[in-house]
């Protein structure tokens, strides 16, 4: 057999065992998430293979959750070690790795006396958390949450009726009442919605769901502002903007996005397990953390030893390779490469977190010049740079979304932006 027909032959092997798994899945699995893209078996740094030894470059990172890449030795070695000593123990004890992961995010929010953590296992029920505790605010009996149009905070029920998406909400009508969504940016109708039956305001520094995008200038201020003069709550959502993402621990701690404001609680998850499921509900100050007491809330997995353990790992791997100045580096060269690229045209988002406008009039865009030729279609050019060895998000319509691992290099990066022209012309 030459060289080339055994080549041909793994090919169709390859091929042949990946459409077994995708029938397995489609036999075994809910189909809420539609039929997979690839099979994924193995991963290292930035890079993933698939089950035919493909090799590709992750700039999504598990839509932002692998801060430290893919078996980072560090984040290994913890859950390994974890997992030999102790595995889980349920909400009626604690462990070493439940408390040093909760002084290590006091320490690196600065968090004030009598500020706590509460450790549930995603970003959703970090929200749900913090929803209920919105019900409590003032000392409970306000009737309305305001979210932004925009947001995406959850799909369980409290966090899906905070998600501004009516696609999502409409199916699980009528939903959890008395939330409020207020247009993007507009802080005329922010001011004419909040008043004294107003329990909090929930909001993302970075709004990831419509293609990453900041809040303008003194919108955040202004939030908190008004929460304080009316007594509501103001609730970030950092799950996908926190744990090192734009260059800060947390995006509300970068002046330029988060204007310097306190807020009463802070939710965050994805990159905090680097890959653990693990989520985090956050209470600055005494009076926000008896806003529950003892027994109205809980989760059995809630501070999980090897889901800590995994997240103490990647918050002192970030500090200890200083990957929140590499992230800025990394972010500042990225985002002159794409600048110079054409049919790219507003980049959005703050260090390894950003959004890709894509534009009309791409060189080779339209056969009959810039003037008739029509948006790239986000889903096709993630499609091509998928079959071309890269993995992006086409996160809305005529814009891609990246959030690669927080520790991806230039000399990694090259490649794709030599690659992007191509992928956005088709």
């Amino acid at each position: 057999m030459s060289d080339q027909t055994g080549t041909q032959a793994s090919a169709a092997q390859a091929s042949d065992q990946a459409q077994t798994w995708r029938d397995d899945f489609s036999r075994v699995l809910s189909p809420v998430f539609g039929s997979p893209q690839l099979d994924i078996v193995r991963g290292e740094g930035s890079y993933v293979w698939d089950a035919a030894g493909k090799q590709y470059l992750d700039l999504l990172a598990g839509i932002a959750v692998n801060a430290l890449g893919h078996c980072h030795p560090a984040w290994v070695n913890a859950i390994t070690e974890q997992a030999s000593t102790l595995g889980h123990i349920s909400n009626f004890f604690t462990s070493p790795a439940q408390i040093g992961l909760a002084e290590k995010l006091h320490e690196v929010l600065d968090l004030p006396a009598g500020s706590a953590v509460f450790f549930s296992n995603s970003g959703t029920e970090a929200n749900e958390a913090a929803f209920k505790m919105a019900r409590r605010a003032a000392g409970g009996g306000r009737p309305f949450i305001i979210a932004v149009e925009g947001a995406f905070h959850g799909r369980t029920m409290g966090a899906l009726a905070l998600t501004a998406k009516e696609a999502y909400r409409a199916p699980f009508a009528p939903g959890v009442p008395g939330v409020v969504h207020v247009p993007y940016g507009d802080v005329e109708a922010l001011e004419a919605a909040i008043n004294e039956n107003t329990a909090a305001v929930f909001i993302e520094p970075v709004q990831g769901e419509v293609g990453v995008r900041t809040h303008p200038a003194g919108y955040l201020t202004a939030v908190r502002e008004l929460t304080q003069k009316v007594g509501a709550l103001m609730i970030l959502d950092e799950v996908q903007s926190g744990i090192g993402r734009t260059g800060s621990w947390f995006a509300h701690q970068d002046p330029e996005i988060g204007e310097g404001v306190t807020p009463d609680i802070i939710t965050s998850a994805k990159g905090l397990g680097g890959g653990m499921p693990i989520g985090a509900t956050i209470t600055v100050g005494d009076a926000n953390t008896k806003l529950l007491e003892a027994g109205q809330h809980g989760t059995t997995f809630g501070g999980n030893p090897l889901s800590c353990a995994a997240g103490l790992a990647v918050l002192e791997t970030i500090e200890e390779e200083g990957l929140l100045d590499h992230v800025s580096e990394v972010s500042d060269w990225l985002k002159g490469q794409l600048a110079k690229i054409d049919g790219i045209g507003e980049i959005t988002g703050k260090g390894l977190l950003l959004g890709l406008e894509l534009t009309a009039g791409a060189s080779g865009d339209s056969a009959t010049g810039a003037a008739d030729a029509q948006v790239p279609d986000s889903k096709a050019v993630a499609a091509r740079a998928l079959e071309a060895g890269f993995i992006i998000n086409p996160v809305a319509p005529g814009r891609l979304r990246l959030a690669p691992p927080l520790t991806i290099t230039t000399d990694e990066l090259t490649p794709f932006i030599d690659a992007l022209p191509g992928l956005i012309t088709g």
